[in-house]
């Protein structure tokens, strides 16, 4: 019988997977391509500084970079893999990953499916006990998994934005995502999961709470659930 006096409570999500990485990818791709011929990559990418084409790089990047601190036998955890990067002009995001400009959106969508898909094979192989740093917390696969699906899906709402389309994606993998990285975000019974995770990354506005403008995800493994 259910005791109508008690508040509700959300069931555990449970943890993020590779899984559903490679969902949310394959979404993002089907998005991105779907993009109108005439479309403006320059534009800013939502209310961010840089603009649509560079923000998919930058997305990119992080994938790859993300599955580069997994790849070594003994991953350093107090520094990134020494890879070379730069930014492609003042105030652009670091990255060591550019596609060609001459081979268009979809050279570029191309580039984010192929460093998307090598974090997604390091996510399914790497062996669960691997550590690698982020300046956020030393991380286990599962936590870089869910820092690359809180990338993917915060970034492709901003080019969404500034391409004039529409993303929305699954509420379930945004709840698993939420638990693993904002342990200090609460998702409530009725609430929109993605709602919530565009409040928790200053993207958006929520009933009674201000956009923030200072945020930060956990990427410290977590102790198992009692």
């Amino acid at each position: 019988m259910i005791d109508e006096t008690s508040p509700a409570t959300a069931p555990e999500p449970g943890p993020v997977t590779a899984d559903d990485l490679a969902d949310v990818l394959r979404l993002a791709a089907g998005t991105l391509r779907a993009v109108r011929g005439d479309a403006d990559w320059s534009r800013p990418a939502g209310t961010l500084e840089w603009d649509c084409w560079s923000t998919v790089e930058h997305l990119a990047d992080d994938l790859l970079a993300y599955a580069a601190q997994l790849g070594p036998q003994n991953p350093p955890l107090d520094r990134y893999v020494p890879i070379v990067s730069s930014r492609p002009f003042p105030g652009g995001p670091n990255s060591f990953v550019f596609a060609r400009r001459e081979t268009g959106p979809d050279g570029l969508v191309e580039v984010l499916e192929a460093c998307g898909a090598l974090m997604v094979s390091i996510a399914r192989t790497a062996s669960p006990q691997t550590r690698a740093y982020h300046p956020w917390g030393v991380c286990d696969p599962a936590g870089f998994t869910a820092m690359s699906l809180v990338e993917t899906l915060v970034h492709l709402h901003d080019v969404a934005e500034g391409l004039g389309t529409v993303w929305l994606p699954p509420a379930d993998v945004c709840r698993r995502t939420l638990a693993r990285l904002f342990p200090d975000v609460p998702v409530e019974p009725g609430d929109d999961p993605w709602a919530v995770l565009l409040w928790a990354t200053g993207r958006a506005e929520l009933p009674g709470r201000p956009r923030r403008t200072d945020w930060r995800w956990y990427a410290e493994v977590r102790p198992p659930a009692a």
